[in-house]
């Protein structure tokens, strides 16, 4: 496997951006990143109203005993853009889905805003493999092993900060 992602500095910090591409319309991009019985495949289901400035809850499936976090909603425009954050013991995580389509294939940037670079190699192996365990659950093949992401794309993000 190899890391995809890239770290784009600019005016208002750092961003990490990892993509993956879709041989399927956007509507149906979207509603596996939205619609809580699709996320459960591969992130976790969610309950809550999901309208921009509210919060819901959404369990982490595929971490160690599958925590329920608290996510707000930033900002949704179906089915283009969603931004949300949360916040735990490492801080403030800001994240957005960016979709795009072009001739019947759907472009996915995920995107997170940056408190600090700090951590870069193991945020970025973790981002990999549930964005592949998104393309898995599409397409209805063997779900990946976090051990083919971590720790050995580490050096690789660790390595975007130089």
């Amino acid at each position: 496997m190899n890391p995809t992602g890239r770290l784009l500095r600019g005016e208002s910090g750092s961003r990490l951006v990892l993509t993956r591409t879709f041989r399927a319309p956007i509507d149906d991009v979207w509603a596996s990143v939205t619609e809580s019985d699709r996320t459960a495949r591969w992130f976790g289901p969610w309950e809550g109203d999901p309208a921009p400035g509210h919060t819901i809850k959404v369990q982490l499936a595929f971490e160690e005993q599958e925590p329920w976090t608290d996510l707000r909603i930033d900002a949704c425009e179906p089915p283009r853009r969603l931004a949300c954050s949360t916040t735990d013991e490492h801080g403030t995580w800001s994240l957005e889905l960016l979709l795009s389509e072009s001739d019947g294939t759907t472009l996915l940037e995920f995107v997170q805003h940056l408190e600090t670079e700090e951590g870069i190699g193991e945020v970025g192996p973790g981002w990999e493999y549930y964005l592949d365990l998104l393309v898995a659950s599409r397409d209805d093949s063997q779900r990946p092993d976090f051990d083919d992401y971590f720790p050995s794309m580490t050096a690789y993000y660790e390595g975007l900060r130089r």
